[in-house]
């Protein structure tokens, strides 16, 4: 089940527009207190910068939404950056833009078209992702019933993950509620009811938009 948008990794991404260079930083975070962390970071590396205008949308229901224009005039960057993350339904990540102004001022309406075209740039470089709960189930089993699991087509409802070869196989399949009653039955049937059921757990994984 889908839960919410984020990006997968941390990310910068580069653009000059009217001789203003525009550098977004973009970071997943499970909190406030690590997104107010990045900021600090990134205004401390570039605390030569005109302006570093942050903006961040954190927990699972957007419950956290907060920007800073930074000096720009009100309205240009910080809170259209937030808005466009609303709205594009991402969460958990903050976003820096850094500004070395170039000497051209862009009015407010070409501001808010450069920090939101700047922060789409960072997201890209991010890789946006849709986080989404799974269930995890951890099998033990003996080495022929593995090679019959393993060349079985679970057609996208599942699929095997960790898998550790010691006297026995372990692994994991990875499927979603819908499917797990089903791949129990499926590795009980390959494995004529001998398979070890070692573990059975939610958890959360990052898919790649």
């Amino acid at each position: 089940m889908k839960l919410y948008n984020t990006v997968l990794r941390t990310a910068e991404a580069e653009q000059i527009i009217e001789r203003s260079r525009f550098i977004a930083h973009v970071s997943p975070v499970e909190s406030k207190e690590e997104a107010d962390a990045f900021i600090a970071e990134v205004r401390k590396e570039h605390r030569d910068a005109t302006h570093n205008v942050p903006a961040m949308v954190v927990g699972s229901r957007f419950e956290i939404q907060w920007g800073s224009d930074d000096g720009e005039p009100q309205g240009t960057s910080g809170a259209p950056i937030v808005q466009m993350l609303v709205n594009q339904e991402m969460t958990n990540l903050v976003i820096v833009v850094t500004r070395y102004f170039g000497g051209i001022k862009l009015g407010t309406g070409g501001l808010v078209r450069a920090y939101t075209s700047s922060a789409k740039l960072g997201l890209e470089a991010a890789v946006p992702c849709a986080v989404e709960e799974v269930d995890v189930l951890s099998y033990e089993v003996d080495y022929s019933s593995f090679n019959r699991i393993q060349n079985y087509d679970f057609a996208g409802q599942a699929h095997l993950d960790s898998i550790s070869y010691t006297d026995r196989v372990a692994f994991d399949i990875i499927t979603g509620d819908q499917y797990k009653n089903s791949c129990k039955e499926l590795i009980s049937g390959f494995t004529n009811g001998q398979a070890i059921l070692k573990n059975e757990r939610k958890d959360l994984k990052k898919i790649p938009l």
